[in-house]
């Protein structure tokens, strides 16, 4: 008898390669079909139950009818996260336009966020498709999310890195994406994925190790995942969500679900 395995998306970014390291290196993986997508998909995916567990971006979660925080284990920063900016080449207080990335869901929400309650500026919104980044210039900025990222801060001006902001903003880290099923999923299933993206966390050294691209060096990776990336879905990231989708609420209520059920992992 054929066991019907857990579909799976996780994001395709170099911050999840910790992730991916631990379940390649658990017997999970025999328990799970993977597909690695680029945010706004994983997030799509999950929303219209072609999988059954994701790690989407947190601005998803009041639109699932039903979901479950089923990890200790996030896409999260205390302070610059490196990956998740705005660019412009010119100040906050000059940018007429902002081109927010279509990779993104969360990101796109927090620049929103930030413009009104922190910098206080009312720039035109612009969706975007690919190719969007040879668009900025002059007083329209971009947000621009992932590996994409690296060495950018050499090609704009001006870079504002959304967690950092959020950081000055409210003096809580901010979590980008979380591992988040849309229905129950069985207990030992849970217990054995949590430790598979412990191990794969606790061997970063090893992870990078087996990296081989050459969009970013070794030792450049092994700083960003260490020092930029803080994985750990702690009380103080658990706040800064709950923040977080408090005030997209306050902006965008028809935008927001309430049905909402939240497993709790406790070691």
């Amino acid at each position: 008898m054929t066991v019907k395995k857990i579909k799976v998306s996780a994001v395709s970014y170099l911050n999840t390669l910790p992730f991916l390291y631990g379940i390649k290196n658990s017997e999970v993986e025999k328990e799970i079909d993977l597909s690695l997508d680029i945010p706004s998909d994983c997030a799509k995916k999950l929303l219209s139950g072609e999988v059954d567990l994701g790690l989407v971006p947190v601005a998803i979660l009041p639109q699932l009818k039903e979901y479950y925080i089923i990890s200790d284990y996030c896409i999260g920063a205390e302070g610059e996260v490196d990956s998740v900016a705005l660019y412009s080449d010119v100040p906050l207080n000059e940018i007429e336009n902002i081109l927010l990335d279509y990779h993104s869901k969360t990101s796109v929400n927090l620049v929103q966020v930030l413009a009104k309650k922190y910098w206080d500026i009312s720039p035109n919104w612009i969706n975007t498709t690919e190719g969007f980044e040879y668009e900025i210039e002059g007083k329209t900025a971009g947000v621009i999310i992932g590996d994409r990222t690296f060495n950018l801060s050499k090609v704009y001006k001006c870079k504002y890195d959304l967690a950092e902001e959020w950081r000055k903003f409210t003096g809580l880290p901010f979590v980008f994406a979380c591992w988040v099923s849309n229905k129950e999923l069985p207990v030992s299933f849970i217990t054995q994925f949590n430790k598979a993206l412990e191990q794969g966390v606790n061997n970063i050294g090893e992870v990078v190790k087996g990296y081989n691209e050459a969009s970013i060096s070794k030792e450049n990776l092994l700083t960003y995942l260490t020092n930029n990336i803080s994985y750990s879905l702690d009380e103080n990231k658990r706040k800064a969500i709950d923040k977080f989708l408090g005030l997209i609420k306050k902006e965008n209520p028809s935008r927001l679900l309430l049905s909402q059920n939240v497993l709790r992992i406790t070691k």
